[in-house]
């Protein structure tokens, strides 16, 4: 499928570009009878959306039209949850808008507000923004949006996420009702579906099929001891070698002290944290961009609405605390088409944690341990003897003109050697680490003994005690085990280990028994959210056993 439902005039744009054709999301809001009405779009970051509402908005902002009239109150207004993504989605529209005669402006917070004041009192046909500094203008009176005729909401869930409904509720009972109204989000729970029933008219649901789990992501977790995490860290870098690699760190003081430590060995890096003013800020993604800094450390928070160019590696310095961390954050790769490779560095002790997370996410990673100095070494040379290849080939009369000079002075291996040692002075060197070999894989589940009992033998069968059984939400095939599930139960629960009658371990959930003077505490203390297990649940099971 070409551009060929888009409006004539972005097509044109499209063209330009260098697009052929469609994303699937981008022909999902061209095609069918979405023309004009409401939609709401599950659709991932990095699916090429912001173009797909671009196309969606320009029924209501053209018709039948080729050029845009005078800017003057805005017909469109765009909200994203964040700075970086309202600026990506202004230069997106801006082009894409560009032989229409449109004018898009930004509002974000961080930026001068005076000069977007100023801008939009010249007038706009589009304004993207976030939702407190969009709040701002219009309640001093600065932002008029009684003309909208169009209102997207992009990332609406990460939004929402954010604390930002009362910012959105007002922006939305700003407009008129009669405008359209597009909501696009990577999932759509429940707070998503209200705003839409509230603000939306007869919306027609699109949901992007995108086929596997992040396809174009190769997934790896590398099996670290916590000593040597940042030197694994250097080591993936080094031999990866993707033209742009993200880290991901817990804390800004974890950023601080890996930006500086890969600083000091060499890779160009930049920091992202909370703590940077907006000018530093712009200053480290323009690095990002012009290809002056190829590594990005940082926090999740601060990550958030980042696109970085070419961007071929996410590493997660500490195991994701849940699985829709992992994927949302293995997302800024394998985006458009192009692969991409995520690493979780997981700690030893913490690795059957990060199976479960992989198996809740159902993301099957390759485990491996990381990358030594002598296999790097190793593909460098590979590396340096084709580069030093290429550069010969490419040489020109004044350089062999040069070489001629050198080699009648001198001994011509040792020249090609010192080329070898410049060339090589450029790369970061490797850490020596420890070496690390997967296990064996573990045999299938019916060749190996029972367990689920085991933990509990002192305590007799599950007959044996009186009392109440819970359901647990996981089994067999998430690799359940009363070795790990004992432990987790009693300081969830607020028990004691003599309290649990037994376990019975099914395929896809496991069966507990609680003795029944704890039962009621334990049912209370169960339900109270825990950071470290945020994906298990345990609830009362009155079936029969």
């Amino acid at each position: 499928m070409s551009f060929e439902r888009a409006h004539p005039t972005l097509a044109q744009a499209l063209t330009t570009k260098g697009y052929a054709e469609p994303t699937p999301v981008q022909a999902a809001v061209l095609g069918g009878d979405h023309a004009g009405r409401d939609l709401l779009v599950s659709a991932q970051t990095g699916s090429g959306k912001t173009v797909a509402f671009g196309l969606a908005l320009a029924q209501s902002l053209l018709g039948e039209e080729l050029r845009l009239g005078q800017a003057k109150a805005p017909l469109a207004l765009v909200v994203a949850p964040t700075r970086e993504l309202a600026l990506q989605v202004q230069r997106e529209l801006a082009w894409l808008y560009a032989p229409a005669g449109g004018k898009v402006i930004a509002c974000v917070g961080g930026m001068d507000i005076r000069r977007e004041a100023w801008q939009l009192d010249q007038g706009a046909h589009i304004v993207v923004g976030t939702p407190g500094r969009l709040c701002d203008h219009l309640d001093r009176g600065r932002l008029r949006l009684d003309s909208v005729v169009g209102l997207v909401l992009d990332e609406a869930d990460e939004m929402l996420d954010m604390g930002f409904r009362d910012e959105l509720e007002h922006l939305l009972q700003a407009t008129p009702p009669d405008r359209r109204t597009l909501l696009f989000s990577a999932t759509v729970p429940p707070a998503i579906e209200q705003i839409a029933s509230k603000y939306q008219r007869s919306a027609v649901r699109v949901s992007v099929a995108t086929g596997e789990q992040h396809a174009d992501i190769d997934y790896r977790a590398v099996v670290v001891l916590p000593r040597e995490a940042e030197r694994a860290i250097v080591n993936v870098l080094r031999f990866v070698d993707a033209p742009g690699a993200l880290v991901f760190c817990r804390t800004r003081e974890a950023v601080n002290r890996l930006h500086m430590e890969l600083a000091e060995r060499g890779f160009a890096a930049v920091a992202l944290s909370g703590e940077l003013g907006q000018a530093e800020r712009n200053r480290a993604l323009q690095a990002l961009r012009d290809r002056r800094a190829r590594v990005c450390v940082a926090t999740a928070v601060a990550a958030r609405g980042l696109d970085l160019p070419d961007l071929g590696l996410v590493i997660h310095a500490e195991v994701p605390s849940d699985p829709a961390t992992l994927l949302h954050r293995s997302g800024r790769t394998g985006r458009a088409g192009k692969k991409g490779m995520a690493v979780v560095l997981v700690p030893a002790p913490r690795r059957r944690y990060a199976e479960r997370m992989f198996n809740d996410a159902r993301v099957e990673p390759r485990w491996m341990g990381p990358p030594t100095a002598d296999i790097i070494r190793a593909r460098d040379e590979e590396v340096l003897r084709k580069g030093v290849a290429e550069l010969a080939a490419d040489a020109m009369d004044e350089d062999l003109a040069v070489a001629r000079e050198l080699i009648a002075a001198g001994d011509a291996e040792k020249l090609v050697a010192a080329l070898v040692r410049i060339q090589r002075a450029q790369l970061p060197a490797p850490e020596e680490i420890s070496g690390w070999e997967p296990p064996p894989p573990r045999p299938p589940r019916a060749e190996r003994p029972a367990q689920a009992y085991e933990e509990n033998e002192a305590l007799g069968a599950p007959e044996s005690l009186d009392g109440a059984w819970f359901r647990i939400n996981v089994g067999h095939a998430q690799r359940a085990d009363p070795k790990w599930l004992l432990p987790m139960l009693c300081r969830r629960g607020g028990i004691q280990k003599q309290h649990i009658g037994g376990f019975r371990v099914m395929r896809h959930e496991t069966r507990v028994l609680i003795h029944k003077a704890v039962a009621e505490k334990f049912a209370r203390s169960i339900q109270r959210p825990d950071p470290a297990d945020p994906n298990i649940r345990v609830v009362p099971w009155f079936g029969q056993s």
